[in-house]
């Protein structure tokens, strides 16, 4: 098979269907895959996209080829491949691009009990069978069985989050015609005091409304004037496969993930007081500052799942959270999974009378850029000079943990990361006020874009 590199990315796959992808690409993939995981059986699901289905069976005809079973659970997100992955002790596989326009789809695939897949624990030597071959194996072909794990993940995340006892709640939710629009009835909907106001429930991988990611703050502005014109108590977008959720307040400002990962965090740490809480290092410096007030023990890691997957299991961490509103638990196999998160922050509002910009306050302490995209030729020799601008400054500290990250003095910070995956360098920055923001912002910019 043809070189696969344009396709296999840091932790999954993603490919243009069907220039770079398609179902020969996938049944060697799922063949491969089965060489390197191996097991009885793998379990796999797919998203809404129109060429999902056909995909995930190549996929599974390549298990089988090698002797595995498939557990085909046809339509799910991704956390609810997780979620199979973990009650099943299986390896997982669930087809989907995510957030990514609909030309695009990939796959995104865990060991048994929902464990990271990257580059350096399988994903390249995954990439190498796949381009070589892989013949079938000399025994019978495995079969397939259908089976539905929406009730089982449902009734899974409802165990670990009771929300039967909270105050009646509106809740207005954007699902993107995402994979939300699948998982939120069966989650939300059943016998507890939510009033869900749907938005682009409709399964429709052509995403004919907006893109289904909510990062970009444009694709926000639906659900901001939804939770507006119908008076919800909280508004909630998912991106596209659903491991994601963002958090919209009574007056349809978006609430920083940052925010609701302190959140969480503080209320895992109610539950659970001395724990470890993992937070990137991307992630607001109130994450580890609340962490410490409420009595736990606050771990800084890279970005990217598979280094917070692996500091969690490291650490016996009972949380974990992104700036990108990734969140992840120790209870979900230590997964991501935007619906248990968005599952505490409706337990906090309902138990609380306050509106959920006055609970939230507490959580945002400092002023912050957002990511911010710069197209570059050679990242390194610009990562170099911004370095050189900033290191031998009376009071600043540098660190290389994940890209650069630059600590000043007034307690301002800044991290700037090349993409792994674009010619791109990517900048947060984080100050006491919105004006050190914007000037230590264009200060890296005019270094950056020179």
């Amino acid at each position: 098979m043809a070189d696969l590199g344009s396709i296999f990315k840091a932790y999954d796959v993603r490919g243009v269907i069907p220039d770079t992808f398609d179902a020969g690409v996938a049944r060697a993939i799922g063949a491969a895959f089965a060489r390197v995981v191996g097991g009885p059986a793998v379990v796999v699901a797919h998203d809404m996209r129109p060429s999902s289905p056909e995909l995930a069976t190549a996929f599974a005809d390549g298990v089988t080829s090698q002797g595995l079973d498939v557990v085909f659970a046809g339509l799910g997100s991704t956390d609810l491949l997780y979620y199979g992955s973990g009650h099943l002790d299986l390896p997982g596989a669930v087809f989907t691009a995510s957030h990514n326009p609909a030309e695009y789809n990939g796959i995104k695939m865990c060991r048994a009990g929902a464990a990271p897949i990257s580059g350096e624990t399988g994903l390249d030597e995954i990439r190498r069978l796949a381009e070589s071959g892989v013949a079938r194996h000399d025994g019978p072909a495995g079969t397939v069985t259908e089976r539905d794990l929406l009730p089982g993940y449902a009734a899974y995340l409802r165990d670990l989050v009771d929300l039967s006892g909270i105050r009646p709640l509106r809740v207005a939710v954007d699902a993107g015609n995402g994979m939300g629009g699948y998982t939120v009835p069966a989650v939300l909907e059943q016998g507890l005091p939510l009033e869900i106001v749907p938005l682009y429930f409709e399964l429709d991988g052509t995403f004919p409304n907006h893109p289904a990611n909510p990062l970009d703050e444009a694709n926000l502005v639906d659900l901001q004037a939804k939770v507006r014109e119908v008076g919800a108590d909280i508004g909630l977008a998912f991106d596209g496969d659903a491991d994601r959720c963002f958090v919209v307040d009574e007056r349809g400002e978006p609430v920083p993930p940052s925010a609701i990962t302190a959140l969480v965090a503080a209320q895992e740490l109610a539950r659970e007081p001395g724990a470890t809480i993992i937070h990137n290092l991307i992630t607001s410096t109130a994450v580890p500052e609340i962490v410490r007030e409420r009595g736990g023990v606050p771990v800084r890691t890279r970005v990217g799942h598979s280094f917070i997957k692996a500091t969690m299991a490291e650490t016996g961490a009972i949380f974990g959270g992104e700036h990108s509103a990734h969140y992840y638990f120790r209870d979900f196999w230590r997964a991501d999974t935007g619906m248990l998160a968005a599952m505490h922050v409706l337990r906090v509002l309902g138990s609380d009378d306050r509106p959920l910009s006055r609970i939230t306050e507490e959580y945002s302490r400092y002023a912050s850029s957002g990511e911010v995209n710069s197209t570059v030729a050679d990242a390194p020799a610009r990562m170099a000079q911004v370095r050189a601008a900033f290191a031998d400054r009376n009071g600043v500290t540098v660190d290389e943990l994940d890209g650069l990250t630059v600590q000043l003095p007034d307690g301002s910070w800044f991290n700037l990361r090349a993409s792994n995956t674009e010619p791109l360098l990517r900048l947060n920055v984080e100050a006491s006020d919105e004006g050190t923001v914007a000037k230590l912002r264009d200060e890296v910019l005019a270094i950056v874009r020179a």
